[in-house]
């Protein structure tokens, strides 16, 4: 059954950064409302949504007047705390769904999950202790990537072993957190797909982007990717089926490798994600308002796209252009740090170039 809710319903959105802040936006122009639960004071979020909740996710009567507020629940981030999501899912629909989110809070239950649907994912083996560390090696071999299993993103929670002998010290770096020993793939270049399902099912797919990455921060995403069309389809079509495995609602970003052996999925992010921001300009219907529709209940909207984009996030001090071709989307947040994002910039240009 479609929970369809009308203009003047509220979302709930856990998480108050710049995604959601672009999702309170887009449901704006539908005439949707947000509430956004965040911990931390004056989010970016709080700036454009209807109403903000400040409290910690272990503040269980806070969790419980924020649901009682809302229509439903999403969220902006996947890393929330087990305890919150269990209150909340009593109180009200929550998408995506709790299957979603356990596979891709693991590394380790993620890849074990796309190996079963069939899908290639990247050599790994579970680390515990350094013995096993050292173990894995001898299997996997180097050069290679020694990952927390849990709350890793942009680079941080990894660290590379080039030979056995950094094993140790490379261990004692993630300080004990257990972890996934991930072997390299020869890749030619990395793309992701930004896919979306309706409750009733339905899947649409944007174009698959082409990434590139500085220090472990994604640097530019460029529409269309250099994949053939063969490549293009098997893409979109291996989104597609995550999605239905995981009875899925809402948008996900999906990263892969592309090799000369074929595809292999890096990682998937239950949630809008930062390779889609070049729908914004290139799209009609961009990924922020296309999760919305998916949440709300409403049809997904066409993902086509009307120019080819650059997208590039804005770290730290970076400066922005005022090219009439740039779209240019600031985050409101009031410090620049070293590998924060403050921003992005949309380069358009026509489909026919």
């Amino acid at each position: 059954m479609v929970d369809l809710l009308p203009p003047g319903s509220i979302i709930g959105i856990l998480g108050g950064g710049q995604l959601g802040r672009m999702l309170s936006v887009a449901a704006s122009r539908l005439g949707l409302k947000t509430h956004i639960f965040e911990p931390n004071q004056n989010p970016p979020a709080g700036q454009v949504a209807d109403k903000v909740t400040t409290a910690p996710y272990d503040d269980l009567a806070a969790l419980g007047q924020f649901a009682a507020s809302v229509d439903v629940i999403t969220y902006e981030f996947e890393n929330i705390p087990t305890a919150a999501l269990d209150h909340l899912e009593n109180l009200r629909p929550i998408h995506p769904n709790r299957k979603a989110l356990a596979s891709s809070q693991d590394r380790i239950v993620e890849k074990n999950f796309l190996q079963n649907l069939g899908l290639n994912v990247a050599p790994f083996a579970q680390v515990d202790t350094l013995a096993g560390l050292q173990a894995a090696l001898q299997t996997i071999g180097t050069p290679c990537i020694l990952k927390t299993r849990r709350f890793g993103y942009d680079g941080k929670g990894q660290v590379r072993i080039d030979d056995i002998a950094e094993a140790s010290t490379a261990f004692n770096a993630l300080n004990g957190a257990p972890a996934v020993l991930e072997g390299f793939v020869n890749f030619e270049r990395e793309v992701s797909v930004i896919a979306a399902r309706s409750q009733n099912g339905e899947v649409a797919c944007y174009d698959p982007g082409e990434n590139v990455h500085r220090s472990g921060i994604l640097h530019t995403t460029t529409v269309p990717a250099q994949l053939n069309l063969a490549q293009q389809t098997d893409a979109v079509i291996l989104a597609g089926r995550i999605l239905n495995a995981l009875d899925y609602v809402g948008v996900m970003g999906v990263e892969l490798f592309v090799t000369k052996q074929g595809l292999i999925v890096n990682e998937i992010a239950p949630r809008v994600h930062n390779s889609g921001h070049w729908t914004q300009n290139g799209c009609l219907i961009d990924q922020f308002e296309q999760h919305i529709r998916a949440v709300a209940g409403w049809p997904l909207g066409d993902g086509q796209r009307h120019c080819n984009v650059v997208m590039t996030n804005l770290i730290g001090d970076d400066a922005y252009s005022r090219d009439a071709n740039i779209g240019l989307h600031l985050y409101g947040k009031d410090i620049a740090k070293p590998g924060r994002k403050m921003g992005h910039e949309n380069r358009i240009s026509p489909i026919s170039d």
